[in-house]
């Protein structure tokens, strides 16, 4: 995650110069910082290489702190119990939750459907697949689609990042990406428009990426979804299974 999140920022500072966007490195863990609002503006692997400690903090948390951005923190269980001691000490709360899922990567079976197609995006075709990403995400936020859109520019302008687009009958319907790192696919996030749901394009996405990582040499596949969730569902049917549950901590009340 954190190599794709650092990809991330790169490909919006690319886009646009006066976004402000950064990150660093410090103690083997990634700090991010994509705009105050921005689901990616956190921190990645923080106790996971080096232990924990407060001179670690005090650097992450000043980088957050200086470009007035909430001090939020994504950590796996393997970071242990005193690095979760140490944020508790320091006034973090855990605020949200949400599982990461693995599978080896196999030749998925045959399941053709005449009347879908999935593809991976051309350059030409950017705006249409932001438009379908966009516009599946914010089927119940309504307000956050300009943010949407702008996000979709971001990720099909990404480094190393596969947009693909599924269609039925010729109607685009759902989107999703695919980001290879060190023969480990990602799995990102995909919606579908909504009076396209239930319609098998959720499952045709998730073939046909699986297909692609396979033809790349991908050894693993994993995928983040919220605990109890549809999407986790879905994909357990297709094999994902969880590897840990990770918790992210924010910072109330900065010293």
């Amino acid at each position: 995650m954190d190599a794709h999140s650092v990809e991330y920022a790169e490909a919006r500072r690319r886009l646009f110069p006066d976004s402000g966007a950064a990150w660093i490195e410090f103690a083997g863990a990634y700090a991010v910082f994509d705009g105050v609002d921005s689901p990616l503006t956190q921190s990645f692997g923080l106790g996971i290489f080096e232990e924990l400690n407060p001179a670690t903090l005090d650097r992450i948390e000043r980088f957050f702190l200086d470009r007035e951005a909430p001090v939020l923190h994504e950590v796996s269980p393997l970071a242990g119990v005193a690095a979760l001691d140490l944020l508790c000490k320091r006034n973090y709360r855990p605020i949200e939750i949400s599982n990461v899922l693995y599978q080896p990567v196999e030749q998925p079976t045959a399941e053709s459907q005449d009347h879908i197609r999935v593809r991976l995006i051309g350059p030409e075709e950017a705006h249409v697949w932001t438009d379908v990403s966009a516009k599946g995400w914010a089927h119940e936020h309504l307000e956050l689609l300009d943010f949407l859109l702008q996000l979709g520019t971001i990720s099909t302008a990404r480094r190393q990042s596969l947009c693909f687009l599924a269609e039925i009958d010729g109607e685009p319907g759902a989107a999703g990406v695919l980001c290879i790192h060190d023969k480990v696919a990602l799995f990102g996030g995909a919606s579908t428009v909504p009076e396209l749901r239930r319609r098998g394009l959720q499952t045709a996405l998730l073939q046909e990426r699986m297909r692609y990582a396979f033809d790349q040499g991908c050894d693993l596949a994993m995928m983040v979804a919220v605990p109890g969730s549809d999407s986790q569902r879905n994909a357990e049917r297709k094999g994902f299974r969880i590897a840990y549950t990770r918790t992210k901590w924010k910072l109330c009340s900065p010293r």
